[in-house]
């Protein structure tokens, strides 16, 4: 109810043979009343839409989750080996600090270099989250300088950190409970015990896989839609085995990555954008189609991709569209994750 049709209705209740004008006494005092109200009004709302699950958020969500038995799947700190080269004999100290320029990250394990004058270190990064996934060579700093450390660096990609459960997708967890039932370790009670594990983001569950009664194999893929580390497949076998029916055979496995390349001839507006720009705009909106469809649906879309560029900033025209060499849809099979590859233009 807006201001106006609470101040008019407070002022049809006052007799006529009172001056209720603007500027009065009357319509002035209620006028302010009307806009307290109506403030009273959105703000009752607001509390009203933080009682259901469609339109709850943040701790209120968890409030109503929890009513189902589920709770938000918190972040988690990125975690990996840097190699560390320095002089024989000198001790790293657990505790110690090494860094990237995003993000700074704690030894966890005391070593001492040999004779190699190197030695390969386990980190924690301080701060959970995607802010501690980093490209190879990232870590390279010792943000205290250290006697006898000469440098540092990571030889593999970090991409083990993972952000907090969003108010999406545990939504969508609560509704893929309510809405189908786990029971006596069905399908779906597979599917759950794998989404409760921090950093899943989706499952698929392939009952007598191969071909045994018990058997079952659990495919993930990641917070981020792709493939998932072998530390995040070890820890939903954990879970799934703590909670397993007796007797049940259960595999669990990364979903296999499947690169989609892209070749295609564009028109640009050149007079607003380079040929790096637009690729950027593609790829930007192609990640986010690969990851709306990873374990939906069971095709990339050639229609879809090339409705994509034709709609990306700069784009002004297209031809000769290939997806992986090919000019028809890409078939995904029940074990893979698309992701996207290459993209290049075509002179």
């Amino acid at each position: 109810m807006t201001r106006e049709e609470i101040k008019n209705r407070m002022l049809s209740q006052i007799s006529d043979e009172y001056d209720k004008s603007q500027g009065s006494f009357f319509h002035d005092v209620i006028n302010a009343l009307a806009i307290e109200l109506e403030k009273a009004y959105m703000n009752q709302n607001k509390i009203l839409d933080q009682g259901f699950v469609e339109t709850a958020t943040g701790e209120n969500l968890d409030r109503k989750a929890a009513e189902q038995g589920i709770s938000r799947n918190p972040p988690t700190k990125a975690k990996t080996i840097v190699t560390i080269h320095g002089l024989e004999g000198v001790t790293i100290e657990k505790g110690t600090k090494v860094a990237s320029d995003a993000a700074s990250y704690i030894i966890t394990e005391s070593k001492t270099i040999d004779s190699s004058k190197e030695a390969n270190v386990p980190v924690e990064c301080e701060e959970a989250g995607a802010i501690g996934n980093v490209p190879v060579g990232a870590i390279k700093y010792f943000p205290v300088t250290i006697s006898g450390l000469t440098s540092v660096t990571n030889p593999n990609p970090v991409t083990n950190g993972y952000n907090g459960e969003s108010d999406e997708k545990l939504r969508s967890r609560y509704y893929n409970k309510v809405r189908t039932p786990a029971t006596s370790g069905n399908k779906n009670h597979y599917k759950n015990w794998a989404l409760e594990v921090p950093g899943v983001g989706d499952a698929r569950v392939l009952p007598l896989w191969d071909g045994n009664n018990g058997t079952v194999k659990v495919v993930i893929i990641d917070s981020e839609k792709t493939g998932a580390e072998p530390e995040l497949v070890a820890e939903v076998k954990k879970h799934i085995e703590e909670n397993r029916p007796i007797g049940a055979d259960v595999t669990v496995e990364s979903a296999s990555e499947l690169s989609i390349d892209i070749k295609v001839r564009l028109t640009i507006d050149t007079n607003n954008y380079t040929m790096d720009q637009v690729l950027e705009n593609i790829e930007e909106s192609i990640r986010k189609y690969l990851k709306e469809i990873a374990f939906v649906e069971d095709y990339v879309s050639y229609a879809q991709i090339g409705s994509l560029i034709f709609q990306s900033k700069g784009v002004m025209d297209y031809s000769n569209l290939t997806l992986n060499d090919g000019n028809s849809n890409i078939v995904l099979s029940n074990t893979d994750v698309p992701v996207l590859g290459v993209i290049t233009n075509v002179e």
